[in-house]
């Protein structure tokens, strides 16, 4: 039953990411919110490049949580056993920045809104993948900001802050989101 709660939630998520004119309730439940944003998450994966030199051989693929983790179990479930170019993916928690030692993706829960500009600081020259839904993520830097707007869930993606960590966003993910920030320069 686990295993089909989960694709569901994948479907869904994809559903959203790559139609936007389906869409999120907000009436919903906040387990439901953050259970979809938790298949997003699993899913930039895939839709991320990141340098090679920042995922050594057998080394895990971690996303990471920092602050108050409002997922619950939902993304230990949709990242159990999966793994991404051959690295098993992990979730790992933090209480604060000096904790994330390796870390692909890092969702930064709403706890720590107001601590968001010295962690994104902090990760400012590492290859981090930062996430998150507190009010202007991606225009205070974050890299991918998820919004509720018209009751749906999207996306607003910082290029520049994206080009500065060195990661490359597929097409198929711009497409479907609000771009904020500069252009990166392409050669």
């Amino acid at each position: 039953m686990l295993v089909l709660a989960r694709r569901v939630l994948i479907l869904a998520a994809i559903s959203v990411a790559l139609h936007p004119s389906t869409g999120f309730s907000a009436g919903a439940k906040l387990t439901h919110e953050y259970d979809l944003k938790a298949t997003f998450l699993f899913h930039f994966a895939q839709f991320v490049e990141w340098p090679a030199e920042t995922l050594p051989d057998k080394a895990p693929f971690t996303i990471g949580i920092i602050g108050n983790d409002p997922f619950g179990k939902s993304l230990d479930e949709i990242v159990a056993n999966e793994t991404v170019e051959g690295h098993k993916l992990v979730v790992r928690r933090f209480q604060n920045v000096s904790q994330i030692d390796s870390c692909q993706i890092l969702f930064v829960a709403p706890s720590e809104a107001s601590r968001l500009d010295q962690l994104l600081s902090h990760l400012n020259s590492r290859s981090v993948l930062t996430v998150g839904d507190s009010r202007d993520f991606a225009l205070r830097s974050g890299i991918i900001g998820f919004v509720i707007s018209d009751k749906r869930l999207r996306l607003v993606v910082n290029l520049a802050a994206a080009n500065a960590a060195k990661l490359t966003i597929s097409s198929k993910l711009l497409r479907q989101s609000e771009i904020v920030g500069p252009a990166p320069v392409r050669e």
